[in-house]
C-alpha cells in the first residue's frame, strides 16, 4: 500500500545531491537510519520504485531525504532533477536494519552516509553526540555532503577519506586496516557500515579481521 505526498522543497547540496523536502503522510512511523520505497506520481513512473533513506527524524513536520543523481542512467533520480515544488509522490512503508545501538564509529561511502544522517541528527538532538566518530570515503572533496555541518558538529571525530585528491588535512586513498585501527577506541564498539557493495564487503572484512564480533557490526541485512 502506498500514500500520496507532495513535494515542499528541493535544493542542491552538492554537484550531485538534492534534498527534497516532503509532506509527512499520516501515520507514518520510522526508525533514523531506515528507508523506503518511493515512486513518482506520474505517467510512466508510478509503477519504478526506488529505495531512499529518510534523512529527516520520525518526530519532524516533513519527511526528507538526501539524494545522490545520477543523470546518466535516466532513472529516477534523473527525474528528480527537473521535479518541483508540487510534484505527487508516492511513499511505501519503512524498513531497514540500520539504526543506532550504541556509541561507535560510523563508516560511509558516498551516498551511504544518508542513515547516519538521521541517526547523527537525533543524537545530537538528544545530546548524545559526543564520542561518536564519522569516517566518510569519497572519491573527491567537493562529494563531501554536510562537509561543514559534520566539521561543526563532530570536530576532529569527522574524518574524511578521499580516493581521487590529496588535500592536507584529509586521509588519501581507501578505508584500510590501518586507518580503523588509527581511529578505533575501546569504548566505541559499534561500527555502522553503508556504502558501495564492494566497499561495504571489503570494510567488514576488515573489521572481522581486526577481530570485531559480528554483533557490533551494524550493516543493512540482504
Amino acid at each position: 500500500m502506498s500514500q500520496i505526498t507532495k513535494i515542499k522543497s528541493i535544493e542542491h547540496v552538492t554537484h550531485d545531491v538534492l534534498r527534497i523536502v516532503l509532506d509527512k503522510p499520516q501515520g507514518l512511523n520510522y526508525i533514523p537510519g531506515q528507508a523506503v520505497d518511493i515512486s513518482l506520481n506520474k505517467p510512466k513512473w508510478s509503477e519504478k520504485k526506488n529505495c531512499f533513506t529518510f534523512t529527516s527524524l520520525p518526530e519532524d513536520d516533513h519527511i526528507e531525504f538526501t539524494i545522490k543523481t545520477y543523470p546518466e542512467h535516466k532513472g529516477m533520480t534523473n527525474e528528480l532533477l527537473s521535479s518541483k515544488p508540487g510534484d505527487e509522490v508516492l511513499i511505501y512503508s519503512p524498513f531497514g536494519d540500520i539504526y543506532f545501538k550504541g556509541a561507535g564509529i560510523f563508516i560511509a561511502g558516498g551516498a551511504g552516509i544518508t542513515p547516519f544522517i538521521a541517526i547523527l541528527k537525533s543524537l545530537e538532538k538528544q545530546n548524545k553526540i559526543e564520542g561518536n566518530k564519522l569516517i566518510f570515503a569519497n572519491k573527491h572533496k567537493a562529494d563531501i555532503i554536510l562537509e561543514a555541518h559534520y566539521n561543526a558538529l563532530l570536530g576532529k571525530n569527522f574524518i574524511n577519506v578521499l580516493s581521487k585528491e590529496e588535500i592536507e588535512g584529509y586521509e588519501h586513498g581507501y578505508i584500510s586496516e590501518q586507518l580503523i585501527k588509527k581511529y578505533s577506541e575501546d569504548n566505541l564498539k559499534y561500527y555502522y557500515l553503508c556504502g558501495p557493495p564492494p566497499m561495504m564487503n571489503a570494510v567488514e572484512g576488515l573489521l572481522k579481521t581486526l577481530g570485531i564480533a559480528e554483533e557490533f557490526i551494524v550493516k543493512e541485512g540482504f
